[in-house]
Order: structure tokens, then sequence, then C-alpha cells
């Protein structure tokens, strides 16, 4: 075995894998640059943290499950003018995750909801925070589905161990009493370790029409708006505004 195999098969023992495979490329341009023993040396190590943390990332990414890439620096405040600049550079700067406050953004489909959920989440991503993104259908159906779902059960695990949830169109459907009590719980076990950043276009107010039993309503509604930002986005749905036709003009 040549040294630089040996080097290779060392550094991988010691789960240094990506600056094994990178070697060869070091050696180079250490030898270009004619580095210290001390400069190549780091050299090394800085790779490895860079390629860790970038692993890091991707892995949080594929975990938070977001629909779209939509970033809050393309979220177009021309369009949502219940928004101001401040506003939302404070949302972005996240302290409201280490405070546990949730975010709940209400308003009708189009104007911004889902883009600004996402938004954050890819902040909070970015930063080093554990994310799940699912629509309101979807952790239902995961709730409903744990005992008998690895995937479900693996997903619930993620959801609970996240910094941040976010909810996207909740109360979009009725519930019955089961998945009510589903709710609730995860809302429960939520409550005090972590953030969630819910949209709706029903106010709280009116979400004891689809939960059905007041009780539980209360329960979850105390839990969710005891640290609560309520954000009302307004105006014409984008969508609409900005939709293409497959007709010319003429």
């Amino acid at each position: 075995m040549s040294n630089l195999s040996l080097a290779q098969e060392r550094l991988r023992t010691l789960r240094m894998s990506e600056s094994a495979e990178y070697l060869p490329s070091l050696l180079k341009e250490a030898d270009v640059n004619d580095k210290s023993y001390l400069g190549f040396l780091n050299s090394i190590l800085e790779y490895e943290l860079r390629r860790r943390e970038e692993k890091l990332l991707e892995r949080r990414m594929k975990w938070a499950a977001f629909p779209s890439h939509k970033t809050l620096d393309d979220f177009n405040l021309d369009e949502q003018q219940s928004l101001s600049r401040k506003q939302l550079n404070q949302l972005k700067e996240l302290t409201w995750i280490e405070q546990l406050y949730n975010i709940i953004l209400l308003g009708p489909p189009g104007v911004g909801k889902t883009h600004l959920a996402i938004g954050l989440g890819l902040e909070a991503v970015y930063k080093g925070y554990k994310v799940m993104f699912l629509t309101m259908g979807e952790l239902i159906h995961t709730l409903k589905t744990e005992e008998i779902s690895r995937k479900s059960q693996t997903r619930l695990k993620r959801i609970r161990d996240a910094n941040l949830l976010i909810i996207d169109d909740l109360m979009f459907m009725a519930m019955d009493q089961h998945e009510a009590n589903l709710f609730f719980h995860l809302i429960n076990d939520l409550y005090n370790k972590s953030s969630i950043v819910l949209t709706s276009n029903k106010a709280p107010k009116d979400w004891g029409e689809l939960l059905g039993d007041p009780a539980i309503t209360t329960a979850i509604l105390d839990r969710i708006i005891h640290r609560a930002e309520i954000i009302h986005l307004n105006g014409d749905s984008y969508r609409m505004k900005h939709r293409t036709s497959i007709f010319e003009s003429s």
C-alpha cells in the first residue's frame, strides 16, 4: 500500500472520509503553495469541517421537506402592504424561535402565506435549526397512521425533535373527534419545546367549527396563542393577479 493510500485509509478510520477522498488535491495544493506542515494540517481540518457542515445542511434541508424553494428575499412586499420591511427583517432574525414564539399567518388564498412560511423555514435551516414542513392534510394522515406506518413514525419523530414545525393550510378541512385529539396531543408535546408557524385562511375564533369539540379547541388555542404573533396578510391573490392565459391577447 502506498503512503497516499495508507494516509487515506487512516483518515477514513478517523471518520474523515471527505478529506480522505480529497487528499490528493489537498497535497497538490500544499505543494504548489509551499505550505508548512501546520498549514497543510489546517487545510485538511478546514476541508473536513466545511464538508461536514455542507452535508448536515443537505440533510436538514431534506428532512424539512419544503414543497418549493421560496426565500424571504423573493417575497414581494410591494404585493403585500400589510407587512413592513422592518417586520419582515424582525421575523428573519429568528429570535422568536429561541423565545419559543409561534407565528400565525392569516389571510385569503394567494396572498403569500405559504411563501412567507417556507422563507422563514429556509432561514431557520441555514442557521442550524431543525425544521419540518407539512400541510394540515399530511399531518393528520401521519398522526392517524403512526401505529402502522414506519414512515409516519420516522416523520413524527422528526416533528417532535424539530425546533420549528410549519403547518400549512391549518383548519383547511374539518376534523373528527379522533383527529382533533391526535392534533391536540401533538401540540401539547411541542408546547414549550418548539416553535410553530401556522398558515390559515380562518381566524382562531373560527377554528372551533372545524375541530368540533369546544374543550379541545380551547386547549389547542391556549397552547398555540400563549406566545404567538398573529400576522394578517391581505390583498388580492398574487396567483390570480399574475396568472397567464392560454389565449393570446388580441
